[in-house]
């Protein structure tokens, strides 16, 4: 066992965690998912069965990761924030054969209460905003906010938010430069 888990941690047989991964109390890592390497799961989660986490996932407290569910390298998600894996739930109908997937892309990042419908893909380095419902596939650097979420602006690779002019834009930390066309960004190399 190369990671730490509380000791009130609850992990279920056939699960793979990854080297230098830490498991807080309270939280419970159920049969069938997998953890990467140097992963954080904070207190009171939920890992449902079949659920994948790639490398360097931040999970914030309180989170629920339903079956359906797959979250890239280095995705962090904030504290409360939801999944959902069942369009149309209903108590008295069992619809486990019709769980729907999410994909949550690499360097993504989801705020603290947001809400992710099942079934879209949240592209690569997006900022969802504190307290946004996502009710539709978020694009890569896509910043997201509001209730059905929104797209109002572009993000860097670091979360910066980024201002373009005449098609272009550079992040003010990584001083990487970004170029906008067809609605979409890229990063110039």
């Amino acid at each position: 066992m190369n990671y730490f888990a509380h000791p009130t941690a609850v992990i279920d047989e056939n699960v793979s965690i990854g080297d230098k991964s830490k498991i807080w109390h309270f939280s419970h890592v159920m049969n069938n998912s997998t953890i990467g390497q140097a992963c954080n799961i904070g207190q009171n989660v939920v890992v449902s069965p079949y659920v994948e986490l790639g490398n360097n996932v931040k999970v914030q407290n309180n989170v629920s990761i339903y079956t359906g569910v797959e979250c890239e390298d280095n995705v962090f998600l904030g504290p409360s924030m939801v999944f959902t894996n069942i369009l149309n739930p209903r108590s008295a109908i069992i619809r486990k054969d019709s769980y729907v997937k999410t994909l949550v892309k690499k360097g993504a990042s989801i705020g603290a209460n947001a809400t992710i419908i099942c079934g879209n893909t949240i592209g690569e380095y997006a900022l969802i905003g504190a307290g946004t419902v996502v009710t539709k596939p978020v694009k890569p650097y896509a910043l997201v906010v509001g209730n059905p979420g929104k797209q109002i602006g572009w993000v860097s690779e670091f979360g910066h938010r980024l201002e373009f002019v005449s098609g272009k834009a550079t992040c003010p930390e990584s001083l990487k430069s970004y170029e906008l066309n067809n609605n979409s960004i890229k990063e110039i190399k």
